[in-house]
């Protein structure tokens, strides 16, 4: 009879921690609807919810969102380009030659924020290795902070996609299992964020996650493309992408994107005929 009462006592004051994180989390979650992850107020609700619950894992990724919030603003940057990380110019002028002057709204970043910000995700991604979304976080907060040199954050998906290849976990977002497809147009959102932002280290980085892939997954129709846009629009190669696109068409006669691409490639070959 002891023991059935003490195993009770444990379930019920399981039940109450759980309940009183679940407090702390609605609290922030309405605070940060009000005014902001990095408005009055959000500090205060995740120091006590930190001092409750040292290894929620939502209360990590709620400090990571603060954090990376203050760390971050924007300025106004001349930028000797016609497009800068993929964005037209916000203001464009002529020097006295005449030439475009152009001016882009540039992410600029608190280092120190920035680190604290990193710390407590990467806590996040240690005690809950498997869940994608303190990952994803990791990744986009390192491309927004390196802007048109993506290095670090191209390591951090080349990093994932050893971690899924080796270990095969079980992936989870926002509680649901993630497919394999899933994963898959995940990574390539990044690769199209790499892509669109038009610099040669981006570039680069483009090219070498979708190689990866490849690897994982030769049959990929959505890599294999993606190395035909790299070997067409970047290197200026037709003949290397038209390999790409074989490929593709091969496996999907109905490749829309490949069918266009092969369509442009074949009329330069006309052009200069």
């Amino acid at each position: 009879m002891k023991k059935i009462l003490t195993i009770f006592l444990l379930a019920m004051c399981c039940g109450s921690f759980a309940q009183d994180a679940a407090r702390f989390k609605e609290k922030y979650e309405r605070q940060v609807r009000s005014v902001g992850a990095g408005g009055v107020g959000v500090e205060y609700i995740l120091d006590k919810w930190a001092e409750a619950f040292p290894d929620d894992t939502d209360m990590l990724e709620g400090r990571y969102n603060y954090f990376f919030a203050k760390s971050r603003s924007e300025e106004v940057q001349q930028v000797d380009a016609a497009r800068y990380l993929g964005n037209k110019p916000v203001l464009s002028l002529k020097d006295t030659l005449g030439r475009p002057v152009n001016y882009f709204t540039v992410p600029v970043f608190n280092d120190s924020l920035f680190r604290i910000s990193q710390k407590c995700i990467d806590r996040a991604i240690e005690l809950a290795p498997d869940m994608l979304i303190y990952r994803f976080d990791k990744i986009s907060a390192l491309a927004a902070y390196e802007k048109d040199s993506p290095d670090m954050a191209a390591t951090a998906m080349l990093d994932l996609i050893d971690y899924d290849t080796k270990s095969h976990p079980h992936w989870l977002f926002e509680g649901q299992e993630v497919s394999r497809a899933d994963f898959e147009a995940a990574v390539q959102e990044y690769c199209y964020l790499f892509y669109k932002t038009g610099s040669a280290n981006s570039y680069e980085s483009f090219r070498i996650l979708s190689e990866r892939m490849l690897k994982v997954n030769p049959r990929s129709t959505l890599f294999l493309n993606n190395l035909g846009a790299y070997w067409q629009v970047v290197r200026r190669d037709d003949k290397k992408a038209a390999k790409y696109y074989r490929k593709v068409l091969k496996l999907n006669p109905g490749d829309e994107t490949a069918t266009a691409n092969m369509a442009l490639i074949d009329k330069n070959k006309q052009k200069k005929k």
